[in-house]
């Protein structure tokens, strides 16, 4: 799920960070009782290019959702499940806590496609860097820990099958690179085959398979795994070509997909603001309907498909993926449900966020400004709606949780709020209920900007300087010190992660100046100087910060010089200084 949602080098984390969680947690707690002995035979039958999926010899076509509550709640949301058609769910980590739900599970017609996670995961922060060449310590546990509850619950007729694993051929590349990447992709999945072996010795009743981010994992299975009953793959807005590559492998085992739907937030085009663009929920849901038809169409090769995600977190990730965020429903739930067969029947739909669009949204709004929002939205039944504005400051401080924002509403789906307090890109976020269980979102990016000072910004677009820059292009840099007088609040100068550091600004002569505004990115000064020269080597300080919390620093300050300059002396992160604007007014 890179860092929250990236793909390619670095992969979205959203789910599979509590799974990673769930499964450490299995080596600390106590063994569960063995459920009692009524257990399914579950079989890959067929032969190449004809294969079906048997539960005590009858076929059995995945039609799953990936799994988010806690197994507590089990109980209580696996009923809605059946109501939609699905009789799968598939989880990360299986451990103590997983037996109600695999009883759950069963008393509702449904099995579990049962997880085991290895590091490192999808992508940073989804686990360590293990060594599989030579960490026999990590290895032995796995191959003690995995096995120890597939024995507990190989006999509960919830299962379906045992999943090996979560993206970690994709994710090594966040520990290695080149001839160490390849060796440790081959060591790897020879391990998964050492525990595909082992589980099959316990429980030669259900399947093995093991799940990773793309096909291009699948010829290391195929090389390395020859005990896995079938492959199993990640895949969103690429799900349709998953068939053809299959075909081009030549490979000899079916495969499921363990997460699927609408493209991703790693996957979509940058809005005019630089972060992606979210489809609509109808886009959404159409993804999942599209996904749905891309498995059913391979036949006798895709086994079905576990699509992602059941879950009732709402915030950046939930909002983009879950089918029931906050526990009410939205179009996505409806398509799935539709898609799997389930029961529609007397529905009442989600009011829909067709168009939405926020004022300055590109070009900038000053904090604390209003913002006004334009929707419009409808609802099937002709509900009324009410409405909810919350912010997103992911792409800010990488903090997915949504705020709540006080909003006027006009009666027509307009929208009025404050900007927030701190300068960067947010996204935006209407959401629509209808008091029948069922919500629309829409959601747009807005950059919130520092309001300008009066006077004259006598440093815009003045020849600047600095102790050092970042010239990262996977940050967004290079980040000159001309980024910082240039006037556009999408750009900024950052430094070396090291005190002290300095930008500088030459003003052409000396001039008096009666207020310094400094906009900051995320890594900001606790302690700081603002310096004038008339010779930019001996330097006067005229303001002295020592409890600097970033944002915006609006500074009412006299000074006279050639040269200005901020002088960081403590930084406020481990990051360096980051500065989009620093603002000299006369």
């Amino acid at each position: 799920m890179q860092q929250l949602f990236t793909r390619g080098p670095a992969r979205r984390v959203l789910v599979p960070l509590a799974a990673a969680a769930l499964a450490v947690a299995g080596l600390a707690v106590a063994q569960a009782p063995t459920a009692h002995a009524a257990g399914s035979v579950v079989k890959v039958t067929g032969s190449q290019g004809s294969w079906q999926l048997t539960v005590d010899g009858a076929p059995y076509q995945v039609k799953g959702l990936t799994w988010g509550p806690s197994p507590a709640d089990a109980a209580k949301d696996l009923p809605d499940l059946a109501k939609m058609g699905v009789n799968t769910i598939r989880t990360w980590g299986t451990d103590a806590t997983s037996a109600p739900l695999f009883d759950a599970a069963a008393a509702n017609g449904i099995k579990v496609i049962a997880g085991f996670w290895l590091q490192p995961g999808g992508g940073p922060g989804s686990g360590g860097c293990v060594n599989y060449l030579t960490d026999t310590t990590y290895k032995d546990n796995m191959l003690d820990e995995f096995p120890k509850w597939v024995d507990t619950y190989k006999d509960n007729p919830g299962v379906l099958m045992w999943d090996v694993g979560n993206e970690s051929v994709l994710g090594l590349q966040n520990c290695y690179s080149g001839d160490q990447l390849e060796q440790q992709r081959n060591a790897y999945t020879t391990f998964v085959n050492d525990i595909a072996k082992k589980i099959h010795s316990i429980d030669p009743s259900h399947p093995v398979t093991s799940t990773d981010a793309w096909t291009g994992a699948w010829p290391y299975y195929k090389k390395n795994a020859p005990d896995l009953d079938l492959y199993a793959v990640n895949s969103y807005k690429d799900i349709c070509n998953v068939k053809s590559a299959w075909e081009a492998g030549g490979y000899d085992k079916p495969y499921i997909i363990t997460e699927g739907g609408p493209a991703g937030s790693w996957e979509v085009p940058n809005d005019a603001n630089g972060v992606p663009d979210e489809p609509t929920d109808q886009q959404k849901a159409d993804g999942y309907t599209n996904a749905w038809k891309c498995v059913s169409d391979h036949q006798g090769v895709a086994l079905g498909a576990t699509l992602f995600h059941y879950g009732n977190e709402n915030d950046f990730g939930g909002i983009w993926f879950n089918l029931v965020p906050d526990g009410l429903k939205r179009p996505s739930y409806y398509a799935v449900t539709k898609a799997y067969g389930g029961n529609t029947a007397g529905d009442n739909l989600p009011p829909q966020v067709t168009d939405m669009n926020v004022s300055g949204a590109n070009d900038g709004v000053p904090t604390g400004a209003d913002v006004t929002i334009s929707t419009k939205t409808t609802d099937p039944e002709g509900d009324p709606i009410a409405y909810q504005v919350l912010f997103s400051s992911l792409y800010i401080d990488n903090n997915g949780a949504l705020t709540p924002a006080t909003a006027t509403d006009d009666g027509s789906g307009t929208l009025t709020v404050k900007a927030p307090d701190k300068v960067g890109v947010y996204k935006v976020y209407v959401k629509a209920t209808d008091g029948n269980g069922n919500v629309g979102y829409g959601s747009k990016s807005l950059r919130v900007v520092a309001p300008k000072p009066a006077g004259t910004d006598v440093a815009l677009g003045k020849p600047a300087t600095a102790s050092s820059f970042q010239s990262d292009p996977t940050g967004g840099c290079p980040c000159t010190a001309a980024n910082a007088v240039d006037g556009k609040p999408d750009t900024r100068w950052s430094s070396d992660w090291s005190d002290p550091q300095w930008l500088q600004v030459d003003l052409g002569h000396s001039t008096t100046f009666t207020h310094v505004q400094l906009s900051w990115e995320a890594a900001y000064a606790k302690a700081y100087a603002i310096q004038t020269s008339d010779d930019g080597q001996n330097w006067t300080t005229v303001k002295l910060v020592t409890d600097g919390n970033g944002n915006i620093d609006d500074l009412d300050v006299t000074g006279t010089g050639r040269y200005v300059r901020v002088q960081g002396t403590q930084r406020g992160t481990s990051y360096g200084y980051s500065l989009y604007e620093f603002g000299v007014y006369a």
